[in-house]
């Protein structure tokens, strides 16, 4: 009799239509292994492998699943609104080519992370990966920190892109009204309404969010033309040499190449989270399939676009002082108006980057929450029954608690705004210090157990021979990336442009480090104990 408790009210399927090798190797009768919540016989047989409960629904498919990470990167979109960095430390030439590295090096990283979700498609993902794959000596530890950072860094990313699209729309008060300052308060404001919708959309809206993510993949396209048609057909162009061969420095760094390196920060954060369907896959049918694809595909279609219309985007900014300068704080707002010739013109167009942030904001909030759920699933926060516990109270199976969580801890972090705009930024800066953290962790452990030529899970998209060139040359570019997303904008710094995060990433450590002594070592065991304990009852 399998380990595994079926509840009889379930709907059951077995998929007929199985691969003949699992068919062969494992069957219905051999361990009671049945297909539930819209799940495939393959789903059913990796959670049992996985030592988990099929708790949700697989209401995702291949398409539903590539819109809700295409447009949670949102990389065309938060290169057009980040690129102020970019552009003091890089200039035109600089984003560019600067983006372009990113996409190569990035690459590694997203074929690394994918060949792990293929493996294990669950949605602890990094922590999950570092339980299993890490020595026995550290993988309580380092699986216990990676959860920790992994869970802080989605928490911090909700609030950022909250507050972006929340700054976005005071910038188009401002545009349109010149007169009108916006205030740290309002901006606050606004920033909890952008996660009060996404938190709705998570819960009352949770059953029809994969139909919503296909339609906001349709804007997510169809939103890219509608920006760079009128920016190709009406605004003004600079010559090609100077898109492509001026540089700028305006952080007053030693030099232009570390203008650029220091710039790279726009582009990071552009392509940052590409584990998110990671953590939906125990809600994606036929996951360890569909997930690692929908990886590659994400990263390829984003990044085709957002080359596009960053090159579009630099051709079209004839005067880079008057746009960095921008009284609406966003030197798009300017280079809209500048091609237009229209306050209406350019306000539509900047609605169509605006509401599509706050789409990525809904998709933030869902891999947030699910980061938490499974975190807390496995003993690893406070308060563990409470946040990893799935209700039924809007027809369907949610962490609703951890979607309240989330949200508490985005109002939370949009009230230090109020006090303080830098401190606000220096917590959210651990969307990519954190994150990449996590990534570098658990690409080295599955790499250590490559050389050591131990025996990996079986997967259905592998990089093959590839694989040990790609971990490598993903951990240096991680480790590069990290410490110079550290850096501040400028050279000469103060207490308000000092970029902080490598205060908080310590401070988040050490705390994490103090809470697995105090706490975790003793209710934390790690994900790798509940597939021991089935190997052993197979």
């Amino acid at each position: 009799m399998s380990a595994v408790e079926v509840d009889p009210t379930m709907d059951k399927e077995v998929v007929p239509t199985m691969d003949k090798e699992l068919a062969q190797s494992t069957t219905v009768e051999d361990h009671g292994i049945v297909a539930t919540h819209n799940g495939t016989y393959r789903d059913a047989q990796e959670m049992y492998r996985l030592g988990k409960k099929q708790e949700f629904k697989r209401n995702f498919r291949f398409i539903s699943i590539l819109g809700f990470t295409c447009t949670l990167m949102a990389t065309w979109e938060a290169m057009i609104a980040t690129s102020a960095f970019g552009l003091i430390d890089g200039g035109l030439a600089g984003v560019i080519w600067v983006f372009l590295g990113t996409v190569v090096f990035f690459s590694t990283m997203v074929c690394s992370m994918a060949d792990m979700a293929s493996m294990a498609p669950t949605s602890g993902g990094q922590y999950h990966w570092v339980s299993e794959f890490a020595p026995p000596s550290t993988q309580k530890f380092l699986s216990y920190m990676v959860g920790w950072l992994s869970a802080l860094g989605w928490q911090a990313g909700t609030a950022s892109t909250a507050y972006l699209a929340g700054t976005m729309i005071l910038g188009l008060i401002n545009l349109n009204y010149p007169s009108y300052t916006p205030t740290q308060w309002q901006g606050t404001l606004i920033t909890i309404a952008v996660a009060l919708v996404a938190t709705f959309f998570n819960t009352y809206g949770a059953s029809q969010l994969p139909t919503l993510e296909g339609l906001i993949l349709v804007l997510h396209i169809f939103g890219f033309f509608a920006i760079l048609i009128p920016l190709w057909v009406l605004a003004p162009k600079n010559p090609a040499s100077k898109v492509f061969g001026e540089f700028n420095n305006g952080g007053e760094w030693p030099s232009i190449g570390t203008a650029c390196i220091i710039g790279q920060i726009a582009p990071v954060f552009a392509f940052v989270g590409p584990d998110s369907a990671v953590h939906m896959s125990e809600e994606i049918k036929d996951a360890s399939k569909i997930v690692p694809r929908c990886m590659i595909w994400t990263a390829l279609l984003n990044a085709s676009m957002g080359f596009v219309m960053i090159i579009t985007y630099c051709f079209c900014i004839t005067d880079l002082e008057a746009a960095l300068g921008s009284t609406t704080g966003y030197p798009f707002i300017d280079v809209f108006y500048s091609a237009t010739g229209s306050k209406g013109g350019a306000t539509a167009m900047a609605c169509i980057i605006v509401v599509l942030i706050i789409c990525a904001c809904i998709s933030i909030l869902a891999t947030a929450s699910r980061q938490t759920f499974a975190f807390a699933r496995d003993n690893g926060l406070p308060f563990s029954p409470v946040f990893g516990k799935v209700t039924n109270r809007t027809g369907l199976e949610l962490p609703l608690n951890a979607v309240l969580i989330s949200l508490t801890i985005t109002i939370i972090i949009a009230l230090i705004n109020i006090g303080s705009t830098a401190a606000f930024n220096s917590v959210v800066s651990l969307l990519v210090t954190s994150l990449f953290v996590s990534y570098f962790i658990s690409i080295s452990c599955i790499l250590l157990k490559r050389l050591r030529g131990e025996p990996l899970p079986p997967s259905r998209w592998s990089m093959g021979r590839a694989a040990i060139p790609m971990n490598i040359i993903a951990l240096f570019y991680i480790a590069f990336a990290c410490i110079m997303s550290m850096f501040p904008i400028f050279y000469k710094v103060t207490p308000v442009n000092m970029n902080w995060s490598v205060l908080v990433l310590g401070f988040v450590t050490g705390l994490a480090t103090i809470l697995y002594f105090v706490r975790g070592r003793k209710v934390y065991e790690g994900p790798v104990t509940y597939i021991k304990s089935r190997e052993l009852m197979d």
